[in-house]
């Protein structure tokens, strides 16, 4: 998920689970928003993972400079650290620290299940589309290569046949 996205999904789910504490909804009965916004910062986290080792062809390719990638990875991290303290707050205040701890534990858990999953299948299918993107390019090279070797060849036997049409010629003349 690219960093944009994943921010709209966690602001989404933290104005989901913001307006649950406001009405006074539990913890548990917000379980699905939580997981949303959790699922979102580990996206987050992994997409800045990514962007500070980019695959070659996302450098040869991509339209973002440098600055432009840090100012959004910088106000991303801004923006989700400010929703990690005002739910702490929230739900420090309203069910205990204890709460707070298990949720962060909660946290945890579904980072590793996702980095065992998703994001390895992720690494793996960015790797396949590089090793095909790769080996394509090459041949496409040697193709091109091998093409200009035999034009290279027919220009020249052209010019061996002219060169012995041109001297049997010349010997016929006298």
């Amino acid at each position: 998920m690219d960093p944009v996205s994943a921010m709209a999904t966690a602001s989404a789910a933290f104005g989901a689970l913001k307006k649950g504490f406001q009405v006074g909804r539990d913890i548990e009965s917000m379980a699905s928003d939580l997981s949303r916004w959790m699922g979102a910062l580990s996206d987050l986290e992994q997409a800045e993972k990514e962007a500070k080792n980019p695959p070659i062809f996302k450098k040869l390719f991509n339209n973002k400079t440098v600055e432009q990638e840090a100012i959004e990875a910088f106000a991303a991290k801004q923006k989700v650290t400010n929703q990690r303290d005002e739910l702490r707050q929230w739900i420090s205040l309203t069910m205990g620290h204890s709460k707070w701890e298990e949720l962060v534990a909660m946290e945890g858990r579904i980072r590793k299940q996702r980095q065992e999953t998703l994001y390895r299948q992720r690494e793996r299918r960015k790797k396949f589309i590089e090793i095909v993107a790769f080996t394509l390019l090459t041949l496409v090279i040697i193709s091109i290569l091998v093409s200009f070797v035999v034009l290279l060849k027919s220009h020249q036997a052209k010019a061996s046949n002219l060169i012995t049409t041109e001297i049997i010629q010349g010997g016929q003349n006298v």
